[in-house]
């Protein structure tokens, strides 16, 4: 099967190869629009995709007949091609790319490619886009219809990023390409072409404290009951998590969901699973994870160790209470596949002999963090202890 990238220019920018492809296919997939954008002249049978694509998607397979598929721009970012190759493998799959609406963009605004963010809201929640907003950062996001510009430009304003330069780019290598720019605060134009980009140079309003992606967000940045690790305490404990991209972490009682969510916030590829008993808090898990955008964080009702059963294989697993539950931490550790990381916190006496008992049997190193903030005595500053932590780490 081949897929053809088509732009807005239609038949006259394709390159040679993929004009010899469309021509002597029998059968071309694609959207109304792109069908359109094909020659009469062209003879195969023309068969568009039903709406939604993805059930259609799914019965797919190699046809007996030569089969085009056609695809806006560069089919593997964010494409059909990528689509595709997942379902029928890379050898089932030729791909003849056309300049993608990211190149395009970067070339008509001037900006390195290497240095512009690529955003997806495609199908997905608009939230994405907030951990990468940051001051002097530039972000292309690619969106599903021409409502994206107003509504990146209204996130971005309630976020405290009202003074952000936005540009939507629609119509990009076509003969109707044009292009709208204004303040996100100032940005009134509800929706544009449904073929657009936006980009967005971002800009802090003043006054606005920029959230970074390293661990150890303020305690303020959550709705939480106090079921919270504390900044400091969450630090360490992510720096022995070590999260990396593409992997999974378990963060088992989750609380107010701050370590799944700082771990997810490390890279887009991050992916963390937040077991959680309560329903309220689990709620506010959710709601937390949004506002700071990572909006697939997955949110399990339910107490461990059961909730665990049927959960994909982490690579590391937290553990903020509940040590003395049985066979928990013994399900933990079987869980993980070597190189694995389990972290486990404990504030109470027998919660620490459990962590020194897994301790001695299976290594790791445990670490008792105390921590003081200054508050008012009188007319001076002294001392408030929080209640100390022990941390056991272990790699397996």
């Amino acid at each position: 099967m081949t897929v053809v990238g088509i732009g807005a220019d239609g038949w006259d920018g394709l390159s040679p190869a993929a004009r010899r492809a469309v021509e002597a296919a029998a059968v071309l997939r694609g959207s109304d629009r792109q069908l359109r954008l094909v020659p009469a002249s062209v003879g195969a049978e023309r068969l568009p995709w039903p709406s939604p694509m993805a059930p259609a998607l799914d019965g797919f397979a190699v046809p007996d007949r030569d089969t085009v598929v056609l695809a806006s721009g560069d089919p593997m970012l964010s494409g059909i091609g990528t689509s595709l190759v997942r379902r029928l493998g890379g050898d089932a799959v030729h791909v003849l790319p056309h300049p993608s609406s990211v190149t395009l963009a970067c070339a008509r605004l001037g900006w390195a490619v290497e240095d512009t963010t690529v955003v997806t809201v495609v199908g997905r929640p608009l939230e994405l886009v907030l951990p990468h907003a940051t001051p002097g950062r530039r972000l292309l996001v690619l969106g599903s219809d021409g409502g994206t510009p107003a509504a990146v430009a209204a996130l971005l304003t309630a976020r405290g990023y009202g003074d952000s330069r936005v540009t939507a780019l629609a119509q990009l290598g076509g003969p109707g390409e044009h292009a709208t720019s204004g303040t996100a605060r100032g940005w009134s134009d509800a929706a544009t072409d449904p073929l657009v980009v936006t980009a967005v140079e971002v800009r802090a309003d003043p006054g606005t404290v920029p959230l970074p992606t390293v661990p150890g967000l303020p305690d303020d940045a959550y709705d939480s009951d106090g079921q919270l690790t504390k900044r400091d305490v969450r630090a360490v404990t992510l720096a022995r998590l070590a999260p990396l991209p593409g992997q999974l972490l378990w963060d088992v009682g989750a609380g107010a969901g701050s370590i799944g969510i700082e771990w997810m916030r490390v890279h887009p590829s991050c992916r963390a699973v937040a077991v959680e008993p309560v329903p309220e808090r689990a709620d506010r898990v959710t709601g937390n994870a949004l506002r700071l955008g990572v909006p697939g964080l997955r949110v399990v009702l339910g107490r461990a160790p059961e909730a665990l059963a049927g959960l994909p294989r982490p690579d590391a697993v937290f553990v903020g209470g509940g040590a003395t539950t049985p066979l928990l931490l013994d399900l933990c550790w079987e869980a993980l596949a070597p190189g694995g990381r389990l972290v486990v916190s404990a504030v109470t006496v027998q919660s620490e002999a459990v962590l020194a008992e897994w301790h001695g049997r299976v290594g790791g190193s445990l670490t008792r963090l105390s921590v003081a903030q200054a508050e008012p005595v009188g007319r001076f500053s002294g001392w408030k202890p929080a209640m100390p932590v022990t941390i056991w780490s272990v790699t397996r």
